[in-house]
């Protein structure tokens, strides 16, 4: 199934996407509820009306005449108001890349244990217009990856069940402004304000059983589901980024896990797998720059149009549009004596 949110009279709306038509989850069945944490809050419960309701509308037995077409609405992201959002580091390719890039060795911890951090849930957004202040167009970066939601309550979920506690995939665009992002970090804290003013999840929610024909094998010595999901970022129209969520090494079970250690998890908690390789132009740059010295950075700039693909996820389009304000973080700097 897919699951989509929309601006519906102002409010949040939770709809089934079926054939590129909409199906407000009331009406399929008078207890289904009409906003996603609803849902999540009693997804056990609430999955086999949901269910039953997807199957008739595909069977063509019900509400082909209240359905109204995805053209016509303004979505959100799927999970609107996340109770939390974490970001993971699942990708070897994307790390050793970057630190390639750096000439720094490959961090032996990676293959240790998954790590992630948490990002501004307020700042969740779906597709449509990304709002950018002046600083954050100081090396303004996209990040491509996949994220999951989680669906029911746990604590201390061992990577082996925890599968299932996804309720379903959707596409990840963390947004970055790499010059706040590496500023902070020299102090060793962050990346905060280099990630805290838009993260993107969308165009909808797709349940893991819509994705069963996907599932491959994870990688060796590791637990858990994975997908081969071929993901595409363009700009403009141009292929930047060409990956897939099977070349993950930490599995979400394996993520969860670690979250979830002497910490409780909730419904509506989403998590991100971290940048694929070649994800982010701040790989593509250093690898750039590594082979020929005379290599043009790329940066995303106001009007820039990121589409991000992914098989059985659909495809979340976004805008870039500079805020109309001048004011500066950046040069705001307080000068030092040493």
């Amino acid at each position: 199934m897919k699951l989509v949110s929309y601006l519906k009279e102002e409010h949040e709306q939770l709809a089934l996407f079926v054939d590129n038509r909409l199906y407000d989850l009331d009406l399929i069945h008078p207890d289904l509820p009409n906003t996603m944490n609803m849902l999540l809050t009693y997804w056990d419960e609430m999955l086999p009306a949901l269910e039953a309701g997807d199957q008739a509308i595909r069977n063509g037995q019900l509400f082909g005449n209240k359905s109204i077409p995805l053209s016509s609405v303004r979505l959100l992201a799927p999970v609107p108001f996340p109770s939390s959002c974490r970001d993971g580091y699942a990708f070897r390719q994307h790390v050793a890349a970057a630190r390639r890039n750096r000439k720094v060795p490959m961090i032996p911890e990676f293959d240790q244990y998954p790590v992630f951090y948490f990002t501004n849930h307020h700042s969740i957004q779906g597709p449509g217009d990304i709002q950018c202040m002046p600083d954050h167009f100081e090396k303004l970066d996209f990040e491509l990856e996949v994220a999951i939601v989680i669906a029911k309550h746990g604590r201390n979920i061992p990577a082996a069940e925890a599968d299932e506690y996804i309720a379903g995939l959707m596409i990840m665009n963390d947004m970055s402004a790499r010059t706040l992002q590496m500023e902070e970090m020299l102090l060793n804290l962050g990346p905060a304000k280099g990630k805290d003013f838009s993260t993107v999840i969308g165009p909808w929610l797709v349940t893991t059983d819509e994705l069963e024909s996907f599932e491959t094998a994870c990688k060796e010595g590791h637990t858990g589901k994975a997908w081969n999901l071929r993901m595409v970022c363009r700009v403009n129209g141009v292929t930047v980024s060409d990956g897939s969520l099977a070349d993950m090494d930490w599995t979400f079970a394996e993520i969860i896990e670690r979250a979830s250690y002497g910490a409780d998890l909730y419904p509506g908690d989403v998590i991100g797998s971290g940048t694929v390789g070649t994800g982010c132009f701040l790989e593509l740059n250093g690898t750039g720059k590594l082979n020929d010295p005379n290599y043009t950075e790329q940066w995303l700039q106001p009007g820039d149009v990121v589409e991000m693909d992914v098989d059985g996820l659909g495809t979340l389009s976004n805008t870039i549009v500079r805020e109309n304000s001048d004011f500066s973080l950046l040069q705001l700097k307080k000068k030092t004596s040493l």
